[in-house]
This record gives structure tokens, sequence and C-alpha cells, in this order.
């Protein structure tokens, strides 16, 4: 079985691959997960996230960012302390920021996935790449939607985090063209 070569041999990172990575998402729950993930996993390495995944859905409510958006600053500085997540002050204040934004754009959308899809109107962007080295770390569109989602208070949304919040999502299919994902993620868009 050929999968992207990204995915390496750790069993994690082949389930990650295997069932979420480029599925397309519409629910705002999980697309959410990944923002705040991807928030968290810039400047390390994405396995170190999945890691500590199970550790984020409990310390942050199961990602429930109606709750988030509420937090005290006892919760902000409970997660300071808590060793089983990344302990960025910045970024778990972004997170609390983040969900408070995540939330105003649904008002105006009706849901923060109509926004985000919006970009793509609402389709994949099917890539055929063949190896690693072409894909990209960020786009133009990925820079349009970093500076709309900056414009509405956003932060840790840079190019290149949304770039890959794009390709966990399924907003882009980046699987390589001989990964036998990239046929099958086709058939969720």
């Amino acid at each position: 079985m050929n999968r992207c070569e990204w995915a390496g041999n750790d069993p994690l990172y082949n389930q990650y691959h295997d069932k979420e990575w480029g599925k397309p998402v519409f629910d705002d729950e999980t697309i959410f997960e990944f923002l705040i993930l991807e928030t968290f996993q810039a400047g390390l390495s994405w396995i170190t996230i999945l890691r500590k995944r199970e550790n984020f859905r409990v310390a942050f409510d199961n990602f429930d960012y109606k709750i988030i958006a509420a937090y005290s600053e006892e919760k902000i500085q409970e997660l300071l302390q808590n060793a089983g997540i990344i302990r960025n002050k910045l970024k778990i204040r972004a997170t609390v920021n983040n969900a408070q934004a995540f939330i105003r754009v649904q008002e105006e959308f009706g849901s923060f996935s109509k926004y985000i899809w919006g970009f793509v109107e609402g389709k994949p962007i099917q890539n055929t790449f063949t190896s690693l080295s072409e894909l990209p770390a960020k786009t133009e569109l990925s820079d349009a939607i970093s500076k709309d989602l900056k414009k509405r208070g956003f932060k840790f949304v840079g190019s290149t985090v949304i770039y890959a919040h794009m390709q966990a999502t399924g907003m882009v299919n980046d699987h390589l063209t001989d990964c036998f994902r990239y046929k099958q993620v086709q058939q969720f868009d």
C-alpha cells in the first residue's frame, strides 16, 4: 500500500494519514480542533502535536469553542502548568482569543465552515503532486485566508499555518497521486 512518504513508519502518523489528513471536514467542531492544533504546531513537528492530542482534548474541554471562549485567567494559568500540552503562553491565549473570533465568524456567516469553505467555493482543490518537494508551504490562497482571519481578530494564523489547516481539513488534496488516499479523499468532496 503506497502512502505519502511524510507519514513514515510511525503508527500514529500512519493512522492520522490514513483516516484523517486530507479528508474534507465541514463540521465546525472538527474545523476548530484542527485550527487550534495547527496553532500549537507552529514551530514544532506535527508528530509532537499528535502525541499530545488527547491531552489537548482533555485540557481544552474537548475543543468546545463556546467553553474556551469564556476561559478565565485562572483557567489559563492552569493550562500553563499542564505538562501534557504545549505550555506556550501566547498560543494558549491565542486559543481563547480565536474561540471568541470563531464565534463571531459563525454569527456573521451562519457557520465557520461556510466562511472557510467559501474561499474554495465549497469544493476541495485537487492538486496533482507526485513528490513531497512539490508541496508548497503556503499559497496565494492561504495568504488571502490568513490575511482575512487576522483582520477578523485571529492570532497565530500565518499563511503556513493556514495552508497546513487547509491540507488537514481537505480544502486541498495534497496526497501524492500515487498514494492510496489520493482518490479516496476525492470521493468525500
